[in-house]
């Protein structure tokens, strides 16, 4: 079998959900429809977004057969190196793709979205575990032999179809397969499901593959995020312009999360921090690592900051653009709590909750409340229950939960001013460790546990060449979830 008439083969890696199966069925249509022999073959892929099904293709043109009868044997699988395009309906799916192979630079035309889906290892990092999808872009525009990369979950979404029409659309504009353009809308119109719909996005995609690299997605700077003109004018005024920007998104963070009055206060926190910088004139570094961590640390999540984002209605807007409903269907929403005896005691004014969390007799009672809840922010009942604890929000300032972050955050600047004045690099990093504490109950538990063992070990490296370092150390090892790393500190 000469190389001209070699089986064409193409892989698909696609999500559960995103018509991968979809999309194999109308390519399988297409080449019959273009008289192509064609063998499709899928391994799917696992749960909890951890892999993509991986669908197989190859074609043949049936012009090309022998005249005595012969048939190609075709493969059930990709092999490294063997494959003519590679189809990613996801940015990492594309990275693991060029990871196992399947991507070189004399043969494959690579086509993937440039959208994230993220991975579960990627939201459960107790930092920033996200991947760097810049890398996979580069590393796609040198391991292809040609790109076409672009945003089809967006331009779905702007279709109000689903993403197999759009990579569809980019397979018959990226002009890699034999096959007319009418043949690949035809297969459309036989599916008979959203026709016009995904007729729409088949064809602004198509159109956008067709622009390649021309119009390449350069995301476009962002404008200046700015917080209301009182606040804004005094981060202006009193801070460094480094931590400015920073500044205007916690202050409007705080906001939303409580009230103006609030956000002011964390405005007069970073005093100390900014001060320290215009001492050592070291170019805004502390106040803009403290900005980030207090403003998060002061939008803590209590029971009523969780009640409140369940049951806002861009939250509701957001599950059925994902679960994208059919007319008619009905849409049920289930929230899994389990509050403990500490979030109970938390939520209620400081005094009384102090008072029952330290005696054993309303624990006991108290913990009757404590199980695991399902509640169902689609009913009338589930929704006013949690939108009555997100009402709560006027007497937050009251509450336990409350009066103890801010003791916290108060010992946390304190210790970071002290540092400022011996060694400004280890208060840099100990700014940066708010980044342990995070989300709410055990998990909140755990990252403040680690954060109170790093604030300990910081006094002791202060001053020393290469204290810093060994605070950015075990601040890594801990966000890692390496917690006996993290306990230990200089010797």
């Amino acid at each position: 079998m000469t190389a001209q008439t070699r089986p064409i083969s193409l892989t698909l890696a696609a999500l559960g959900g995103e018509g991968g199966g979809v999309v194999t069925g109308w390519l399988t249509q297409v080449a019959e429809l273009e008289n192509h022999l064609v063998q499709a073959t899928s391994v799917p892929g696992v749960a909890q977004r951890t892999g993509a099904t991986i669908y197989y293709l190859e074609f043949y043109p049936t012009s090309a057969l022998p005249a005595d009868g012969r048939r190609p044997v075709m493969a059930l699988m990709p092999n490294p190196g063997d494959v003519d395009v590679v189809v990613a309906s996801e940015l990492v799916e594309a990275g693991r793709a060029m990871q196992r192979g399947f991507v070189t630079p004399d043969r494959t035309t690579l086509i993937m979205s440039t959208h994230r889906s993220y991975t579960i290892s990627e939201k459960s990092h107790r930092g920033d575990g996200r991947i760097d999808g810049e890398r996979i872009l580069q590393r796609a525009r040198e391991e292809a032999r040609r790109l076409v990369a672009y945003d089809m979950a967006d331009l779905a979404e702007r279709c109000g179809a689903v993403i197999s029409a759009v990579i569809l659309g980019a397979i018959a504009g990226a002009s890699v397969l034999p096959f007319k353009e009418e043949s690949y809308r035809q297969a459309i119109r036989a599916g008979g499901l959203a026709t016009t719909t995904n007729l729409k996005a088949f064809d602004l995609s198509l159109e956008r593959a067709r622009a390649g690299e021309a119009q390449s997605e350069r995301a476009a700077p962002a404008p200046r995020t700015t917080a209301p003109p009182k606040l804004q004018e005094r981060i202006d005024k009193e801070l460094p312009v480094e931590a400015r920007e920073t500044a205007a998104l916690g202050v409007l963070r705080l906001i939303d999360y409580q009230d103006e009055a609030y956000a002011a206060e964390y405005l007069d926190r970073l005093a100390a921090s900014a001060a320290r910088d215009r001492v050592a004139r070291r170019s805004g570094k502390l106040t803009e690592s403290a900005a980030r961590g207090l403003a998060l640390w002061m939008s803590f999540e209590d029971t009523i900051r969780v009640a409140d984002l369940k049951t806002r209605p861009d939250r509701h807007a957001r599950v059925l653009r994902e679960i994208k409903p059919k007319p008619g269907q009905v849409v049920r929403v289930t929230e899994f709590l389990k509050p403990r005896v500490e979030e109970i005691c938390g939520t209620l004014p400081a005094s009384v909750g102090r008072r029952l969390r330290s005696s054993p007799w309303w624990r006991k009672r108290l913990e009757r409340f404590a199980r695991d809840r399902e509640v169902h922010t689609t009913s009338v009942s589930g929704f006013l229950s949690l939108k009555m604890v997100a009402g709560l929000k006027r007497w937050r300032r009251g509450t336990l939960r409350f009066a103890e972050e801010q003791a916290r955050i108060r010992r946390w600047l304190e210790r970071i001013d002290a540092l400022a004045a011996v060694d400004y690099d280890v208060a840099v990093e100990l700014a940066e460790c708010q980044r342990l504490v995070r989300g709410y109950g055990d998990t909140h538990e755990r990252g403040a546990a680690n954060f109170e063992r790093l604030s300990a070990a910081a006094a002791g490296l202060a001053g020393r060449p290469d204290g810093a370092r060994e605070m950015l150390r075990l601040r890594e090892a801990a966000l890692a979830g390496d917690p006996d790393d993290a306990r230990h500190t200089a010797r």
